[in-house]
């Protein structure tokens, strides 16, 4: 007996160093009911496989007041704040500086994600976060409308133009007067950058800035691509898309009242809502793109980011690959609705029998482009406010195309000034 009462007491004095060296981390969560079920998912794999102990902490919902704490937190190099969290897509130039470098940790992991993604979450070739969930601009429309007048979904924005009129004039004729073509975002927000962009690339004119931190838009293709938007506007387009957030345009189409709507993809399940007038006859493709087609659909989604002054890397890392990996991933498309980021599971069955939309909507991520927001950095605030301003002139005609990219190239170059950082 004795020598059993030795022998447990040796094991337990050596257990007692792997207790004491023991972290608790600290990981954002959602403090939805969907969302706290997920993160009870994460604590129980996270903490049986690493021993350390996950704790949860809620943020801000709006996204600039979250982005405004974080620059707070991290300003103080608080290392008891936060582990890991979710970063907007635009942030990832931002805070940079406060962001742990994952390369040495990830490198296996690019193959399995989409491209544009895992792109937009580099910065100078260090890859700064992992994608957690993707959106992307899609263009919706009726498909009941285009097959009553005999109309295939549209290739390029010429079309859209087109066949936006024709069902517009010939449903208007028939008794339905508050039929429009078209809505999209044309308010002067973070929206309009992203319409903009999805009209100039696909054009042919750029991305504004390209990824090497040159400014482009000052080009005849760019010019023209603003003036074709400004042409919607009281045509295919009611007046009123000039102060058209995502919400505002959804409620006309989804109320029946427009042929085609510019939104993200999350619009789509809402659309097809028992309260929902066009149930059923709704259609989801890419944005159109310029004559030769190329469309360009904007990259939206967040991503997984862990704080530089963690106060353990190793515990941290881990923590992100469970929740980035294809289980978590799928709890989370089942539980909050979150577009995977990694590829393989837009094939996945599983997936497909809880979101078969999802099938539709691996085309178009696939397209995704991004913002100019990782080369520009901390200065991506000013550049966006600029774009969608100088955008917004031309909707309302205040300027034209070709003024309008000759402004906003010098604009952004004096915003440039001695370099993006």
């Amino acid at each position: 007996m004795r020598k059993l009462l030795l022998n447990l007491t040796a094991c337990s004095l050596a257990l007692l160093p792997a207790l004491a060296q023991a972290d608790t981390l600290r990981m954002e969560c959602s403090p939805s009911k969907e969302g706290r079920e997920f993160c009870h998912y994460v604590k129980q794999r996270f903490e049986a496989q690493t021993g350390h102990i996950l704790t949860f902490i809620d943020l801000p919902r709006a996204s600039d007041e979250k982005l405004s704490l974080f620059q707070q937190l991290f300003a103080a190099r608080d290392a008891n704040a936060i582990d890991l969290f979710q970063a907007d897509t635009v942030w990832i130039g931002v805070l940079n500086k406060h962001l742990l470098d994952l390369t040495p940790y990830v490198s296996d992991m690019q193959q399995d994600f989409f491209p544009a993604a895992w792109r937009n979450d580099m910065v100078n070739g260090r890859v700064k976060a992992i994608p957690a969930y993707m959106d992307t601009g899609a263009l919706y429309y009726r498909k009941d409308l285009l097959e009553k007048y005999g109309e295939q979904p549209p290739k390029t924005w010429a079309e859209l133009t087109r066949i936006a009129a024709r069902i517009q004039q010939a449903e208007r004729e028939n008794g339905h007067k508050g039929l429009w073509g078209l809505v999209f975002q044309g308010k002067s927000y973070e929206g309009l950058t992203c319409n903009a962009l999805e009209w100039v690339a696909s054009q042919g004119g750029g991305t504004f800035i390209d990824a090497d931190g040159n400014i482009t838009i000052n080009n005849p293709r760019a010019a023209r691509a603003l003036e074709m938007a400004a042409g919607w506007v009281g045509t295919i387009a009611p007046p009123g898309v000039l102060g058209y957030m995502e919400e505002e345009g959804r409620a006309l189409f989804q109320n029946g009242d427009a042929v085609f709507m510019r939104n993200w993809l999350y619009a789509y399940v809402l659309t097809q809502d028992k309260s929902s007038a066009i149930r059923g006859k709704v259609g989801v493709m890419p944005v159109p793109g310029g004559v030769d087609g190329q469309s360009v659909s904007t990259l939206g989604g967040w991503q997984w980011a862990i704080s530089s002054y963690t106060k353990n890397p190793q515990a941290a890392v881990a923590l992100l690959k469970i929740v980035s990996d294809a289980e978590s991933q799928k709890k989370a498309q089942a539980l909050l609705g979150w577009a995977p980021s990694r590829q393989a599971l837009y094939q996945d069955p599983q997936v497909l029998a809880q979101a078969p939309y999802l099938a539709t909507f691996s085309g178009i991520l696939a397209k995704a482009t991004p913002r100019p927001a990782t080369q520009t950095q901390r200065k991506y605030a000013q550049v966006s406010k600029a774009i969608y301003n100088t955008s917004f002139n031309v909707l309302r005609r205040d300027s034209d195309g070709a003024d309008a990219v000759q402004t906003l190239q010098a604009r952004l170059e004096r915003i440039r000034a001695r370099g993006w950082r």
